[in-house]
Parts: C-alpha cells; structure tokens; sequence
C-alpha cells in the first residue's frame, strides 16, 4: 500500500526561536531557488529579453522604486517578479541597481540592509539590533520548535529528497508525529514518491525553511568543517 502523509499528533512542548523580523510567506508548491538557464525560454535566449516601460526610466528611479516594493512586501522578491515589478528594465541593469541600493543602504546609518533570502531580495534590518527588536514580541508567545524536531528537519535538509523511513534509519525512532508538525508549519513538504515498493513519500524542505534560517538557497546550509569549526 502507498504510504500517506503521517497524521500522528505533533509534540506540544518545544524549543527553540523564530526569525524577528518580517511575516513569513506561505510555503511554495515549486522547488526552491531561482530558474535554470534550462528552464528559460529558447525565443528569449534567441531574442534576448522582453523589455517594457521600465528601461526608459534611469538608474535612480529604478532602485528607489525597488527599494519600495522591497520595503513593502511581506515576502522575499526573486529577481523575475522585482523585474516583472519595475516594468521589465533590462536584466543586465537590474543586477546592477540592485548591488548600487545595497551599497547605498550598507553606507547609510539606518539599520537596514539588502539581503539575499530565499532565491530572492529582502530588506532586513541590521543583526545589532536584534535586542531591540525582540522588544516588539514582548507580548507575543515565541514560536518553538523541540530538538527532535529540529534534528528531523536537518536530515531533511541536507537528504532531501528523503522518506520517513530514512529519516528513522537515521535518527532511529518514529519519525511520522514530528513530520506532520513540520509540514503543517510550512518547513517541510512532500517532494513525491521514491520508487521503491510501496512508493513512500518524499519530503523536502520549502521557501519558509530558507526564510526562517535566512538562507538564500540551499547551498548556504553549513558544511561539515563550518559546524565543526563553531
């Protein structure tokens, strides 16, 4: 029989601490990341890109236009929804404005800085004054997650794709109450099913997980030498 997403009850007593800064996005029904090369269009890599309205404007427009929309949205801007944003400038131009609005704010003394989350673009503020801002969750019960928990969803992270029998071959214990917890916070998805007997399914981690733990992609999870070094 094909195995079914796990629907044990989740652990109710956790630990742990969630990201200040910012409403999370919901967790995307695609992978993770930024499209291929192999993924674009072919009339768009024979015709170069679609320009639009947004290429007559110049350089300062641009980036205070997207320092707006960054300023403003709830989630991270990937570089095709920004472009798709500001009216279809050229690409080439859009890397540039980008990189002259994190200097600037990187020069400035305000708090705030350009960041790299989850495949795309995200004004954050500065890690010192990380103090400060927990003040704005004073009367707010702190998200929590159990070292179980956090422990599964790093073999998830670092295995995926993976099945719940891999994951306690891992870990060694039941693994399905603490799947499902992780799934209904939006850490973790199905991927699809291993063809293996009885199709199990896989799991992955999603956009929120890159959020959370402010990762632009899956490439900055720490390496055995970073965690043996801290």
């Amino acid at each position: 029989m094909a195995e079914t997403l796990p629907t044990e009850e989740t652990e109710t007593h956790s630990e742990g601490s969630t990201q200040g800064n910012g409403a999370a996005a919901p967790a995307p029904e695609a992978s993770e990341g930024e499209p291929t090369a192999e993924e674009a269009p072919e009339e768009e890599e024979a015709s170069g890109p679609e320009l639009g309205p947004g290429e007559a404007k110049s350089d300062d427009e641009l980036a205070d236009e997207a320092a707006a929309l960054l300023f403003a949205s709830p989630e991270p801007l990937g570089p095709g929804r920004l472009r798709t944003l500001l009216l279809k400038p050229d690409p080439a131009r859009m890397k540039a404005i980008l990189a002259t609005l994190a200097e600037r704010l990187e020069a400035s003394p305000l708090p705030v800085r350009l960041c790299r989350i989850a495949g795309g673009w995200r004004l954050m503020t500065d890690p010192d004054h990380g103090e400060v801002l927990k003040r704005l969750q004073k009367d707010q019960k702190p998200e929590r997650i159990s070292a179980a928990a956090l422990e599964t969803l790093a073999i998830v992270a670092y295995r995926q794709p993976v099945t719940k029998a891999e994951i306690e071959a891992i870990r060694g214990v039941q693994a399905g109450a603490i799947l499902r917890s992780l799934v209904d916070r939006g850490l973790a998805r199905v991927t699809g099913r291993a063809s293996l007997p009885g199709s199990p399914l896989q799991y992955g981690t999603t956009k929120e997980f890159l959020e959370r733990f402010g990762l632009a992609n899956l490439k900055d999870l720490p390496r055995d030498g970073e965690l043996t070094e801290s």
